[in-house]
């Protein structure tokens, strides 16, 4: 079944509650208006048509309890949306599930399935989650992960257990481990990258991530882990989370990640196809977190999905590409 979004023709005045306190606005309102484009929800919160307390804010606040939130009238998309799930998707969720119990439940996300719903994009996995598992009152993202990236996901079942995730996140005491294959090779060892981001969304709503002294502080370290002519396998450890931080950053050393054709290159991503790659080469391989109610530090790993193992094969048996 089908379905279109509802239409909002005026202004409209939210009071934050205790248990959406914590979260982006960014993220809140693209949650509560969905349908709406994310270029327009920026656009409204840089010209200040967007107001908390009749303050101006930025797309970075954390909204807090009690906060009033002033929305504008915003053109809803009129694309339409999923309320259903196709038995495909229903088993492919399922057979994803890496972990679960009451706090947390972590998938190894397949490549090719956004983790939202967007404008140009009628489900994602946490939309079809809440319709396979209605029981679950509460099911959020802790975090993202880009459309084309596989690996580890993690979704809190309750409130208590995103805030304490997020936080986590936000003081980089999240060890999030990435495998790669990397256009270019070096003779060397680790590689460590610190360069700051910053994100720019463009007139189509598309973001782009570059290196700017006036962005965020990032870091990244590459670990050589197999070695290809003119590519190698490549552990990634993110100290920080910034958006497609891994990608940019592996660009900018002249290493791009191969099948990346947003910031990588066109023609070395088309030699790769000859090896079957046929996807961005990006996997969220393990993520070690302290485990919300015990404080212990545990590790969820997701195996290298087949398709990648496939292209390994294939360029350890040829050696002239």
């Amino acid at each position: 079944m089908i379905s279109k979004p509802p239409t909002h023709h005026h202004v409209q005045f939210v009071n934050v509650t205790e248990d959406q306190a914590g979260q982006r606005i960014d993220n809140f309102l693209c949650a509560l208006k969905k349908g709406v484009p994310k270029s327009r929800m920026y656009r409204a919160i840089r010209k200040g048509e967007i107001r908390i307390d009749k303050r101006r804010i930025s797309q970075e606040y954390r909204i807090k309890a009690d906060d009033n939130i002033r929305i504008p009238p915003l053109n809803i998309s009129n694309k339409i949306y999923l309320n259903t799930v196709s038995k495909l998707l229903i088993q492919q969720l399922n057979k994803s599930i890496i972990f679960e119990d009451d706090n947390l439940l972590v998938l190894d996300k397949p490549a090719g399935l956004a983790v939202h719903a967007g404008s140009d994009i009628p489900q994602g996995v946490i939309e079809a989650l809440r319709i396979i598992r209605n029981e679950l009152h509460y099911l959020e993202l802790v975090h993202r992960l880009d459309r084309g990236t596989s690996g580890c996901l993690l979704i809190a079942k309750n409130r208590k257990t995103l805030i304490n995730l997020q936080q986590q996140l936000i003081e980089n005491d999240v060890n999030k481990h990435y495998l790669t294959l990397l256009r270019g090779g070096w003779t060397g060892h680790n590689i460590s990258i610190e360069q700051p981001l910053i994100s720019n969304i463009t007139s189509l709503g598309q973001r782009i991530v570059k290196v700017d002294t006036r962005g965020k502080y990032a870091k990244t370290v590459f670990m050589p882990r197999q070695r290809f002519p003119q590519a190698q396998l490549t552990e990634a450890l993110l100290h920080t989370g910034r958006t497609h931080q891994l990608r940019v950053h592996a660009a900018y050393i002249d290493h791009p990640v191969a099948g990346d054709y947003k910031y990588g290159q066109h023609s070395a991503n088309k030699n790769m196809e000859k090896f079957g790659l046929k996807r961005l080469f990006l996997h969220a391989w393990k993520v070690r977190i302290k485990y919300p109610d015990t404080n212990h530090r545990i590790m969820l790993k997701a195996p290298l999905p087949t398709t990648l193992k496939n292209v390994l094969n294939e360029l350890e048996n040829k050696h002239n590409f």
